[in-house]
Order: C-alpha cells, then structure tokens, then sequence
C-alpha cells in the first residue's frame, strides 16, 4: 500500500453470540447500540448509573446484564467488543484506552477516530443484509443509501433467501459436477428467479 494511502476498512460480519459485549452508557445513544446488539445473542453487560426506561425492560427481560453504577476498567476484562456510548469525553476517552491496553475492539459513539469499528446502516431482511459505512465521514449519507435500498429489496427477500438456502443445501447433497452446481447456484439468484418467486408468492 502507499504510505500516502489511508487504510481501508475491512469489511466483516462478526458472529456475537455468547461473546461478551460491554456498552457503557444507556442513554438514548446507548440504548441504540444495544438494540443492535441484542438480535446477535451476544452476552451484553451495560455500566451505566441509569438507563432509559426502555434498557431497564430489557435488562428484567434478561436481555443483558446492567451493573447499576459508574464504569471500572475491570469491566474489560475478557470483553470481546466495547462501546463507549456516554456524553462524558473524558469517560469515553478512558474506555477507549482500556479497551486498546486489552485488545478489545471499541466503538466510541460519535467519534471516528476513537473507533476500531463502526456502527453500519443495514438493510436487513432474514439472514439477507447489506451493510453500509462511510468510515464514519457521513452517517446520513449511509442512512440516504440504506433507505433507498430497502425500497429496492423488499420484505420478501427474508422468505427468498431461506428459499435459497434450502435450494443450495439439497444441491450440496447431489452427486454433480462443480461447475453445474455453480452455474445452477447463480441462476436461481437470478433477478428473474427472483420475479418468478415473488409472482408465486
């Protein structure tokens, strides 16, 4: 790469569940990070004093584990993924830096260059989901884009892709060649195979 080249990001979906998630603040900000997190059946732990009534619920529906008081660096330890979502930049800043001595990938809301991930906007429908990032330099532009493409992929492409995957599934158990099953694969994920579904549905 050219020195003079800023790093790319590397894009990824990380598989959560049963790692240990730490939010710290449960404000509004906070309580929309942990939304996002909650479906990925990740073990969620919030410190925060106080939380929105919303994040209470969730924490007496088992949802997570709230620690009613303010943040300590041990509450790191064997931390997977962090998100420091406060309105305190100096509290932010400590996460952050805990989080680094440690080795735990943190997300301080609001604050690119304190983050070692970034929230995307995301279409999602089932296990079908697009993801969209601007390295952090234009939320709303991410936002603009996700809203445009859930126009263009609807609800109903929740019920094609498990279609497909069970398509692709039984296709993995027949005895064909390589080639004709890659060939098979991608006719079936067709924009045509798509309308033809979509008529039958």
């Amino acid at each position: 790469m050219n020195p003079r080249e800023a790093p790319v990001l590397f894009p990824a979906f990380l598989k959560l569940a049963g790692r240990q998630c730490l939010v710290v603040g449960a404000g509004q900000t906070g309580q929309s990070k942990i939304e996002g997190l909650i479906p990925t059946g990740a073990s969620i732990t919030l410190v925060a004093p106080r939380a929105t009534g919303t994040v209470e619920a969730w924490a007496m529906d088992g949802k997570l584990r709230w620690c009613a008081r303010e943040f300590e660096p041990s509450d790191l330890d064997g931390v997977f993924l962090a998100v420091a979502a406060t309105s305190l930049r100096d509290l932010n800043e400590q996460v952050f830096r805990e989080s680094r001595r440690r080795g735990v990938l943190c997300n301080v809301v609001d604050d690119p260059a304190r983050c070692d991930f970034y929230y995307p906007a995301v279409v999602r429908r089932g296990a079908f989901q697009i993801a969209i990032s601007t390295d952090g330099r234009s939320p709303a532009l991410a936002q603009r884009v996700r809203k445009e493409l859930e126009r263009e992929f609807g609800p109903l492409y929740k019920a094609w892709i498990e279609d497909l995957g069970k398509v692709r599934a039984h296709l993995f158990r027949q005895p064909m060649d390589a080639e004709e099953r890659r060939r098979v694969l991608h006719e079936i994920a067709s924009r045509a195979s798509f309308e033809a579904f979509a008529r039958d549905s």
